[in-house]
């Protein structure tokens, strides 16, 4: 158990968790083997994963840095994950040590080592919260200290939102929290999609017994995310092409995630 609010929260460790399998794909060392077991079954029937997680951890961190040289001095990060380093905050700081990020996510494992490595009376916070109630984590009291919504923020989504189902009508998400953001934020978003495989339907059944299913979506799908956004330059791409700044490793082009970076219009 951990404690959020003074409130025990329960940590199950009898299922997957993607953030886990996640962690574990990219070398980590937090999580259990139950996270293990599911990421070598998913590497079984989808090779590419391997790569893949770090392709689409190596477009976070040039998406910081882009939103960053672009002028933002807040960042608001959905479904961080476990604190793999570099972390957003890093990265963030190293151009500009001014950045101040509010990171949310719903697993209280994720928080628990996250408490351990943020201040709270500094310039990054962690908050429990659940996207698919995306007001609640627009109004949270923890969010509102490190975020002004009167200014720009970039809001990131970055391998998250296929874990939402299509019932709980992840455009609408999205569309509440794009519309809390002022001009001149920013999305930063990536997603898995099938559109580079022949069928990645046991990879995607791997999740079936997480504790949140995966739903691939094609390139159409994801750039409706963007919506009321202008995408910027090379637009929605597999995660290893945008904005490359060394050459895309071997295998690249079976990378099953897409990424892009847009910004709120006027």
């Amino acid at each position: 158990m951990t404690q959020d609010g003074g409130q025990a929260v329960r940590i199950d460790t009898s299922k997957p968790h993607p953030a886990r399998i996640y962690d574990y794909l990219l070398g980590g060392k937090d999580n259990y083997e139950v996270d293990q077991q599911a990421a070598d079954q998913l590497a079984a029937v989808a090779p590419e994963v391997w790569i893949s997680v770090r392709a689409n951890r190596a477009f976070l961190h040039r998406a910081v840095r882009y939103v960053v040289d672009s002028g933002v001095r807040q960042i608001l990060d959905i479904g961080t994950g476990l604190p793999t380093s570099p972390n957003v905050h890093e990265v963030a700081h190293e151009p500009a040590p001014d950045v101040r990020v509010a990171y949310v996510d719903n697993d209280p494992i994720v928080k628990a080592h996250a408490d351990a490595l943020l201040s709270r009376a500094g310039m990054t916070s962690i908050v429990l919260a659940d996207l698919r109630d995306p007001q609640s984590i627009v109004d949270h009291p923890e969010v509102r200290r490190i975020i002004d919504f009167g200014r720009p923020v970039a809001l990131f989504l970055v391998a998250v939102l296929h874990f939402i189902r299509d019932a709980d009508e992840p455009e609408r998400i999205v569309a509440t929290l794009r519309d809390a953001l002022p001009a001149g934020s920013f999305l930063v978003l990536s997603h898995a999609t099938g559109d580079f495989a022949d069928d990645r339907s046991e990879a995607a059944a791997v999740y079936n017994n997480a504790t949140a299913s995966m739903n691939l979506r094609s390139r159409e799908r994801v750039e409706r995310f963007f919506d009321g956004f202008d995408l910027v330059e090379p637009g929605l791409s597999q995660v290893p092409f945008w904005r490359p700044d060394s050459t895309p490793p071997p295998g690249s082009e079976e990378i099953g995630f897409y990424g892009g970076v847009a910004r709120k219009k006027a």
